[in-house]
């Protein structure tokens, strides 16, 4: 059996133990309504509530389960689908985080125009968004954190979430960025200036927005210096001095701009 298939066999076995969990805590739960109560959903939703405040994940995800599963004609069935999902994501795993996943999903198909599809598509993203690994690592979760956070962006333009994504999209933009970045300045260090101008040239036309740009407008401009393309290493360094006030670049970038700008004037002198 192939590593993927054992990761996804694992994955598969944990997802089951989870239902599994949740089953065993059904029998905690169920039947909780009062005879006579007027309102039956709603009775089970403020429950739901009240456990999911105090972090009782499985207990607030049954009292939601039983709105969705027997009052399929309650208001109160896309607010509580949405809060299954929440349940998952607050667990905090891997495991937990492919349920919530689909939760957040299946609202999206049944409930496209709720009011609320704006929560559940950027809760979609943050599912992803937890399961982001380290920029020198597989980067699967980061690809679909940012697709759904675009997705956010492009669908719901004026939602009332719109800085959380752009701040969660900028991380993971960050995150994805940062394994060229790594890479360019390393071939830099290893005096190999073409994979390094690729590297990092690649980044900024991708990312031109990427948080740690005034670093690879420096690398980028010494790798083209340092290949004889004096001219084209000019315009970024001084984008990193007229963008960025604080730079640890900054010094050594108003040095070379001095320098090149002098060779120029020698030139063309001669």
């Amino acid at each position: 059996m192939t590593t993927y298939a054992l990761g996804r066999f694992g994955r598969l076995v944990a997802l089951a133990g989870a239902l599994a969990s949740a089953t065993g805590c059904a029998a905690t739960v169920r039947n909780t309504v009062p005879p006579g109560t007027a309102q039956p959903d709603r009775f089970l939703f403020d429950r739901g509530n009240e456990a999911l405040a105090e972090e009782r994940w499985l207990t607030a995800r049954e009292f939601f389960k039983q709105v969705t599963e027997i009052y399929t004609q309650s208001p109160l069935r896309p607010d509580a689908k949405l809060a299954v999902g929440d349940t998952y994501l607050g667990e905090g795993t891997a495991e937990a985080a492919v349920l919530a996943i689909n939760e957040f999903q299946e609202f999206l198909a049944f409930y496209p125009t709720n009011p609320r599809a704006d929560y559940a598509q950027f809760k979609l993203g943050m599912a992803h968004f937890s399961q982001m690994r380290a920029p020198q690592r597989d980067q699967t979760e980061t690809k679909s954190a940012i697709r759904e956070f675009e997705t956010y962006l492009a669908r719901y333009p004026n939602g009332d979430l719109m800085p959380e994504v752009k701040a969660k999209l900028r991380q993971a933009r960050d995150n994805l960025g940062t394994w060229d970045y790594d890479v360019g300045v390393q071939y830099f260090r290893m005096r190999w200036y073409p994979g390094a101008i690729d590297r990092l040239a690649t980044l900024l036309k991708q990312d031109p927005e990427y948080t740690r740009r005034d670093a690879v407008y420096f690398y980028l401009a010494e790798s083209l210096v340092r290949a004889n393309r004096e001219a084209e290493a000019l315009p970024y360094f001084e984008r990193l001095v007229s963008e960025f006030e604080q730079s640890e670049h900054l010094e050594d970038a108003r040095r070379r701009i001095a320098e090149l700008k002098a060779q120029a004037r020698a030139k063309e002198g001669a």
